[in-house]
């Protein structure tokens, strides 16, 4: 059973507006108006009188923007975070399959709703999540996810993940977390037959997702293309995040990680791709060309030395880049809102200090993630018709305090506590607590899980 929603009118005042729309309008002191899950109203001053009833929040010292929209997660991993330190991707992967391999159904349903609770408490109203490891009799972990993320009340984009290219083919997996290739191309069309939402007020799409060109067969590749076609889903994978993965791609298929993606048919409107650190001026013309959008992961790209995505020149060609947390096995952190900050670090460590301004770091994180999710007509910014997905932050503590600019300060300060998220219109988060669900009792969940795959991982 799903939480019932409850939406109202509310009035949002006294507060600053950073819309995100196409001219980058802000308000220093503006109002937000709520009516059911949409916007319809946005502007300076106070908001007028409204001959109804409604919730009035007064938002002083505090600025609003989009929610934030989280483009590439591996939820799963909450389980196995502090592992594998110092190892880059293909060591960290082949110290880490043995242990997914024990995953079941009850560590995924408890490490979705811990994953997207703690993703809503740093400002995310929508997430995707790429879900890959299916190890025999591990239980219905698709569902699993569904009826979690169900219960904390953010949009979710769960993509039915597949690998088919075991270690005894040439792969980097373990054979017992590989599917056969037609089997994973049934289960992922039974996936979206069953849970994908297409309506424009969706809470729950479904998108096609096979891991990585070192994990997954040229067949498997081409052929969930071709079925996320078929059923006009999205696509979505995992493509030049390391130097190793650039030559595992030249030794086996002689050519690079983004000439390999479009020879099979992987670059487009309704691509995504995770990374994209390591791209030559020629894979990056491509992406743009072809409208393929880009989840950029800053903090996990840091931790596992894998490089800087060069959003800068990405945003240039027209790519749609988006944030993203990646699985918390390589960002311990888990959190959406500290990527701004971290977005912005990067492209300057890249670029220098003109490479990424604040206000630009804040698109990534918004307008930018509903592109690459194909959701950009709906969500991402504060407009009128627009979804009521709202993060409200609060910039007038000890940490924020004396930066006037309150997107400067919402970017280059610490991370911001949640006044209000709205999802929908509907409170997922009011004063730094999550409403919809027991923190603590997920926590529990949580360890109860880790601690099993622990015990299956040693014996």
């Amino acid at each position: 059973m799903g939480r019932v929603r409850i939406v109202t009118f509310t009035i949002l005042q006294n507060v600053a507006v950073a819309t995100v729309d196409g001219a980058g309008t802000e308000y220093r002191d503006g109002h937000v108006v709520v009516d059911g899950d949409r916007i319809v109203a946005v502007g300076a001053g106070h908001a007028g009188r409204y001959h109804r009833s409604a919730q009035y929040i007064d938002a002083t010292g505090c600025l609003v923007t989009p929610g934030l929209v989280n483009t590439h997660h591996h939820l799963y991993q909450w389980a196995t975070r502090g592992l594998a330190q110092d190892q880059n991707l293909f060591g960290w992967l082949t110290a880490l399959y043995p242990v997914w391999a024990g995953i079941d159904a009850e560590l995924v349903s408890a490490t979705t709703g811990a994953g997207l609770a703690w993703l809503a408490l740093s400002g995310c109203t929508t997430s995707m999540d790429h879900h890959y490891v299916y190890p025999h009799d591990a239980g219905d972990l698709f569902a699993a996810q569904v009826e979690a993320a169900r219960g904390i009340g953010l949009r979710f984009h769960p993509t039915r993940g597949s690998m088919d290219l075991g270690a005894s083919s040439g792969g980097l997996p373990p054979d017992s977390v590989v599917e056969e290739t037609e089997a994973a191309l049934i289960a992922t069309e039974e996936a979206v037959n069953k849970w994908h939402d297409p309506a424009a007020e969706s809470m729950l799409r479904v998108a096609v997702a096979p891991c990585s060109p070192f994990s997954v067969t040229a067949t498997l590749m081409a052929e969930a293309a071709a079925l996320a076609r078929r059923k006009g889903v999205r696509l979505h994978t995992h493509l030049a995040e390391t130097v190793e993965e650039e030559a595992f791609c030249r030794e086996t298929q002689g050519c690079t990680p983004v000439e390999y993606a479009d020879r099979l048919g992987w670059l487009g409107d309704d691509v995504w791709l995770a990374h994209c650190v390591h791209l030559d001026d020629a894979a990056i013309a491509r992406l743009g060309a072809t409208g393929t959008g880009v989840a950029h992961c800053p903090s996990s790209n840091g931790r596992l030395g894998a490089g800087t995505a060069p959003v800068r020149q990405l945003l240039d060609a027209g790519v749609p880049v988006g944030l993203g947390v990646d699985g918390p096995a390589s960002q311990e952190s888990g959190q959406l809102g500290a990527e701004l900050r971290q977005a912005l670090l990067a492209a300057r460590v890249r670029g220098g200090p003109s490479a990424l301004t604040a206000r630009e770091a804040l698109a990534l994180g918004t307008i930018g993630g509903a592109r690459c999710l194909g959701r950009a007509a709906e969500l991402g910014s504060i407009e009128v018709g627009k979804l009521a997905d709202l993060a409200v932050w609060r910039l007038d503590g000890i940490g924020h305090v004396g930066i006037d600019d309150p997107v400067a300060a919402l970017v280059f300060g610490p991370p911001a506590s949640l006044e209000l998220l709205m999802v929908g219109g509907e409170t997922v988060v009011r004063h730094g607590e999550l409403r919809t669900a027991d923190t603590e009792q997920l926590a529990r969940g949580l360890r109860r899980a880790s601690r099993k795959l622990a015990r299956k991982a040693g014996a």
